[in-house]
């Protein structure tokens, strides 16, 4: 385990030994700002998949080898709890991208458990960042081994740090589950009761209740303490310090353009300019919907 605020240290120490070393592969990428119904989209182009594509393949061909066991020792960050390892994922678009993995194998498609948030809210409270889980193939996760990411809060280079933040201002009261409003497609929102600090009140088990919640809100398997839960669907969840987001999901791709849980935050990657067009076409808030739940009864 690493120490009390020594974990941005440790991931910037560890990326410039694993960039030496080339064991680090991150993805140039040209960023567009795309505005739909008054918020500004972060759209990135990625400049460069050629290796990550070559990397999956090789995968294929090895029977679906398990790229995190065992992990690239060049990866490893830290020890977080008795369960999980932070890793650098070795693909990063964004610099800090960590990935919060299960030291044995557990299914992608397994609901989180306490000890799951319990290792999330470690690395979270370091430093203000978003968490992430793509909870199956059609939510966007690439892994089966249960995975859970986290990158920085500041996701946007211009304009607030989340695209989404304007629709989260308009939400006041906290621990209730409610929706945001222009997002027209099945989910479930809420912001965390805050202490003094500004963090969750016991933020591992308040996440875990919160999510137990959502999922049972939107009609979805709920986890059972000291159990292994199979998903009754794929969701995409994120969190940060001050709420979260839980989105039911029908499909990976709208066309060619893979949405994975850091869509819904704003910031969607296309893999090539007529991606980049169609989607200006279309409206970024379009493409989410496409691959999400109609809300029943416009309820």
């Amino acid at each position: 385990m690493f120490t009390k605020g020594t974990l941005l240290g440790l991931i910037d120490e560890v990326t410039a030994k694993a960039l030496a070393s080339g064991a680090l592969l991150p993805i140039r990428t040209a960023a567009e700002c795309v505005d739909h119904d008054g918020i500004g989209y972060v759209v990135r182009i990625l400049s460069n998949l050629v290796r990550k594509d070559e990397d999956r393949l090789k995968q294929a061909q090895q029977k679906g080898r398990n790229p995190f066991l065992p992990y690239e020792e060049e990866l490893f960050v830290a020890d977080v709890g008795p369960s999980h390892v932070a890793l650098l994922n070795k693909f990063n678009v964004i610099e800090r991208h960590l990935l919060i993995v299960t030291k044995e194998f557990e299914d992608q498609e397994n609901l989180l458990t306490p000890a799951d948030f319990s290792a999330l809210w470690t690395c979270m409270k370091e430093y203000d960042a978003v968490g992430f889980y793509n909870g199956g193939e059609a939510a966007g996760a690439s892994q089966r081994h249960k995975h859970l990411q986290v990158v920085p809060r500041q996701l946007a280079d211009q304009g607030p740090a989340l695209p989404i933040q304007p629709l989260i201002d308009e939400v006041e009261e906290e621990g209730k589950i409610t929706r945001l409003r222009t997002f027209d497609f099945l989910h479930c929102f809420a912001r965390f009761e805050l202490d003094s600090s500004g963090l969750p009140l016991d933020p591992a088990e308040q996440s875990f209740g919160l999510y137990t919640d959502m999922l049972a809100e939107l009609g979805m398997a709920t986890p059972v303490r000291g159990e292994a839960v199979r998903q009754s669907g794929p969701y995409c969840l994120v969190t940060t310090r001050q709420w979260m987001l839980l989105v039911p999901r029908s499909k990976e791709f709208c066309g060619d353009i893979s949405v994975n849980s850091l869509g819904f935050t704003g910031c969607l990657l296309v893999r090539k300019e007529e991606h980049l067009e169609h989607l200006k076409k279309a409206g970024p808030l379009s493409i989410l919907k496409a691959v999400c739940i109609p809300c029943q009864n416009n309820d």
